[in-house]
This record gives C-alpha cells, sequence and structure tokens, in this order.
C-alpha cells in the first residue's frame, strides 16, 4: 500500500483526499516510480472539477520528478535506479506511479528532483509554444500573459532568448517586477492592456499572443494583434472561453486563432526528447531559471489547488510525498 490524492467525484479543491492504495507494479514497456516531487497544474483542477470529462474515483497529477524501482518487460533504456520526470504521467500526486518508459524524460546529473518535477509540463508547454505553435523569430514583438506564473516566467526566458521583444501582463506590482526580472521588456496589469499594447506598438499590435488566461484576457487578447496576427490560447485560467462569432478574426485584421494541447506537441519520443533536452542544458547551463513558488506536503494537496486557482502563487506549485 502507498499513500495517494483521490478525487471521489467532480467537485471543488475540497474534494481532494488523502487515501491508502494498492502499489501499482508495472507492465511492459512500464516503470515504477517512488515519487520524489509532483507538480501542481491547472489541468489538474479542470480534470477535478469536472471541466474536462473523466471516470471517478481517480489519482490527479500528469507531472513528475522521482526515481526508478521496477521495470516491466521489454523495458530497454531504464534501469531501477535512474532518475526520470514526466509530463504526461497518470496519477503523480502519490508515492508511486507507473510511468510509460517511452513517456520518461531522463533527468541528467545537476537538476534537483525539485526542478526536474517543476520543468517539464511548464517547460515543454513553453517551449512548443514559442518554437511550435508560433515559432518566434528575433524582432518580433510578443504579449504573453500571466508573465509570473510557471509557464509565463519560462516563456519569457525563452523569448528572450530568441531575441524578441516582450510585453507581458501580471496582476501585482510584485508580479509584473518578477516577470521583469526574467525579461520582459514591458510589465502591465490586465486593466486597459489591450490599449496599452497598442501605444506601445505605435498602434500596430503584437505578432502573437500567448493566452493562458483564457475569459478574462480573450478579447483583449484579438484586440492586441497586429494584422495576420495569431492568438495562441493554451489555457484558460480565468476559465474557458465561451464560443465566438469567427467574424471577428476578420474584422479584426485577418487574425489566426488555434487551441493547442501539450499533448499534440508531443506527439513522438523524439519529439520529446528534444524539448526535455533543451530545457534540461539550459538548467545545467545556467541560462534558464525554474521558480519554484510553493512546496506543499501531498496531504495538503487541497491548499494547493486553492492557492494556485486563487492566484496566490508564482512559478511552480509542487507536493512532495
Amino acid at each position: 500500500m502507498h499513500k495517494a490524492i483521490v478525487v471521489p467525484a467532480p467537485g471543488g479543491p475540497e474534494i481532494l483526499r488523502v487515501e491508502d492504495v494498492d502499489l501499482p507494479q508495472p507492465g511492459p514497456k512500464e516503470l515504477l516510480v517512488r515519487v520524489a516531487a509532483a507538480g501542481v497544474n491547472f489541468i489538474d483542477t479542470y480534470k477535478r472539477s469536472g471541466v474536462y470529462p473523466m471516470e471517478y474515483p481517480f489519482i490527479p497529477g500528469v507531472e513528475a520528478a522521482g526515481t526508478v524501482v521496477a521495470t516491466g518487460r521489454d523495458v530497454e533504456d531504464f534501469r531501477e535506479g535512474a532518475r526520470v520526470a514526466t509530463a504526461e504521467g497518470g496519477g503523480t500526486y502519490s508515492e508511486y506511479m507507473i510511468l510509460e518508459a517511452d513517456k520518461a524524460l531522463p533527468v541528467p546529473d545537476g537538476v534537483s528532483d525539485e526542478t526536474a518535477a517543476a520543468l517539464p509540463m511548464q517547460g515543454m508547454t513553453a517551449h512548443y509554444l514559442c518554437n511550435s505553435a508560433f515559432p518566434v523569430e528575433e524582432g518580433q514583438t510578443v504579449l504573453t500573459h500571466a508573465g509570473a506564473g510557471g509557464v509565463g516566467l519560462l516563456l519569457i526566458q525563452l523569448l528572450k532568448a530568441k531575441g524578441a521583444r516582450i510585453i507581458t501582463t501580471a496582476s501585482t506590482d510584485e508580479k509584473r517586477e518578477l516577470a521583469r526580472s526574467a525579461g520582459a521588456d514591458h510589465a502591465l496589469g490586465y486593466e486597459g492592456f489591450a490599449e496599452e499594447v497598442r501605444h506601445l506598438t505605435d498602434g500596430v499590435g503584437v505578432d502573437v499572443v500567448y493566452d493562458g488566461v483564457g475569459k478574462a484576457t480573450f478579447e483583449g487578447s484579438l484586440a492586441s494583434l497586429r494584422k495576420r496576427g495569431m492568438l495562441v490560447l493554451f489555457g484558460g485560467a480565468s476559465g474557458q472561453v465561451p464560443p465566438f462569432d469567427i467574424q471577428k478574426l476578420n474584422s479584426g485584421g485577418s487574425l489566426y486563432l488555434t487551441r493547442p494541447t501539450i499533448g499534440d506537441y508531443l506527439l513522438t519520443r523524439e519529439e520529446r526528447q528534444w524539448r526535455a533536452h533543451d530545457l534540461f542544458e539550459m538548467v545545467r547551463e545556467g541560462t534558464l531559471d525554474v521558480r519554484i513558488g510553493g512546496t506543499y506536503p501531498l496531504a495538503e494537496a487541497t491548499r494547493a489547488h486553492e492557492d494556485l486557482e486563487g492566484r496566490k502563487t508564482t512559478g511552480k506549485v509542487l507536493l512532495i510525498p
């Protein structure tokens, strides 16, 4: 037996509870991993609340780092004692988890367990956003929301390395200063941000908006774009965007809109290894700072979800079994 967080039915953070569950056994091409730290992400709250349909009860969590303690048949690349991380796990809010070997990311020496757990989901999200969903080129101007959040702080650093001009938003002076320290050229509040973006770009607008906030920023994000600009809507921290009239893309200047999800940008083992390798190497070289804004004991998963959804956190939130 081992301890895990269980979601018995759709609900708020208070629905999360600690239970003793059977220790899983790895099947073919699977690893049994002792979890050192698990990442807390908005996708976990969507699944907990019922925004994303799930079969209940279930153990939440998709991101973690830890040590392989057993391997199933036909596992070639990992042995007991190997350190691994993932953004594509299942049931990571637990002391042990089963992980498909193809979705395990080798953690190099020089990267701590907590950093390895904090990086995969938000780091690979930031990586696919600026390298694949809309590949940013030097000299382009970008608006990214929630600049002090986990994705935001990493995305700003990746964008700065590409030579982009970065405008970001954040809700408080403290968060805006964090975003500037990560490399943002301008850090704005949310009130009237579209008008300020127009002012900062001499009325032209930005080449791309990376929007993980959703409902509260969607209209302003569209209004911030230059002609033929793209809105990359990758999350809904403020709620899901309701259906809208696609003629707004026409009247806004032949705009583009995409609603990506990380899984579609991790289609092959080679793709996920490329993204993870880039990120881990930047950490090892000291060119990517991974901010861990809060660590919580596994049993305090409810508080972790409350703080994340209440915008009380910056950087990454981790659960420690």
